[in-house]
């Protein structure tokens, strides 16, 4: 259930300080790779009731700059896949079950 309840918070609202300016925030799901790379998760309905998802992510980069330069270019594309298949999943189109 994501509609509002009687004090104004969905369900999976962490409430409290978290939620400000008319927004839910839910609590952060996170993933931590010691030493490599943290993610950092959280859904937010905002004060119009669009709601999104924000993502954190902190990778370690090599000290060597042509291989962080590759490290970037791997994280941009794995981004650039993640993004794109999480939006054509958004909403299942009229007639067609969901995916």
């Amino acid at each position: 259930m994501t509609r509002p309840g009687r004090d104004g918070h969905t369900r999976w609202c962490a409430r409290g300080h978290r939620c400000n300016l008319g927004e839910h925030r839910s609590a952060e799901i996170v993933v931590d790779l010691p030493g490599h790379a943290r993610a950092v998760l959280v859904r937010v309905r905002a004060s119009d009731g669009r709601e999104h998802a924000e993502i954190r992510v902190r990778v370690a980069l090599a000290d060597a700059d042509p291989a962080a330069r590759r490290q970037l270019g791997t994280l941009l594309a794995g981004l650039r896949d993640l993004v794109t298949h999480a939006a054509a999943t958004r909403r299942p189109r009229p007639g067609r079950a969901a995916a």
